[in-house]
C-alpha cells in the first residue's frame, strides 16, 4: 500500500513522497483509486490559501480566487494542464489515430494547448470567484480538487483499454473494477457534501 500512496502523490503531486519500491498493475490500480486522496491534501492547502487570502482581504475575491487556482496548479506540477494541452494539440490537428497519439507524447505546446490552458485557467478563476461571492470559497477549492481526481479511478476501469500497450497507461489502464470507482465516488460524495455545511 506504501508503494500505491508514493506513485499516486508522486504522479499527482510535486509533494515529497518518496519512489516506490516497485511498480506493477496492483500498485497502479491502488494509486487510482487514491487520487482523490491527493486531490484533497491539495485542495486543503489551497483552501487555507483562500481563507487567508480572505481574512487578509475580505474584498478581493478575484485575488483569492487567482492565488487558490495558482496553488493547485503549482502543487500538482500543472500535470493536468500539460495533459490537457497535449489533447488540445492532438484533437486540433485532426489527424488520424497515430499522429494525434504521437502529438500527445511530444514534449512541445502549440496554440492549440495554449488556448485550452489559458480558458481552463480562466474559467476556474472565475467559478471560484462566484464561489466565494456565495460564500463558498475554501470549501469550493476543497470539493473540486478532490471530485476532479475521481477522473483517474473511472477512466481505469477494467472496461477501457490503455491507448498503447507501453508506458505508465498500460500500468493503469482496465484496473480499476467499476464497482470500486462507484464506492470511491460515493465516499467522496458523501465527504464534500458534509464540507457544504461547514
Amino acid at each position: 500500500m506504501i508503494d500505491s500512496v508514493r506513485l499516486a502523490f508522486g504522479l499527482l503531486s510535486i509533494l515529497p513522497a518518496g519512489m516506490p519500491s516497485h511498480v506493477d498493475r496492483t500498485v497502479g490500480r491502488r494509486a487510482m483509486i487514491l487520487a482523490p486522496l491527493v486531490g484533497a491534501v491539495l485542495g486543503g492547502v489551497a483552501a487555507g490559501v483562500v481563507a487567508l487570502a480572505q481574512l487578509l482581504r475580505p474584498d478581493a475575491d478575484l485575488l483569492a480566487a487567482v492565488l487558490g487556482v495558482l496553488v493547485v496548479a503549482g502543487l500538482s506540477g500543472g500535470l493536468h494542464l500539460d495533459g490537457l494541452a497535449d489533447f488540445a494539440d492532438a484533437l486540433g490537428s485532426r489527424r488520424d489515430r497515430e499522429t494525434m497519439l504521437r502529438i500527445m507524447k511530444q514534449s512541445d505546446i502549440g496554440p492549440f494547448g495554449v488556448v485550452s490552458i489559458v480558458a481552463v485557467l480562466l474559467i476556474d478563476v472565475a467559478a471560484l470567484t462566484a464561489c466565494l461571492q456565495a460564500g463558498l470559497g475554501w470549501q469550493a477549492i476543497l470539493i473540486a480538487t478532490t471530485a476532479s481526481r475521481l477522473t483517474l479511478p473511472w477512466t481505469c476501469r477494467t472496461t477501457i483499454p490503455s491507448a498503447r500497450p507501453d508506458g505508465l497507461g498500460a500500468v493503469v489502464a482496465a484496473t480499476v473494477r467499476p464497482r470500486t470507482a462507484l464506492a470511491t465516488t460515493l465516499a467522496v460524495l458523501l465527504a464534500t457534501t458534509a464540507l457544504t455545511y461547514l
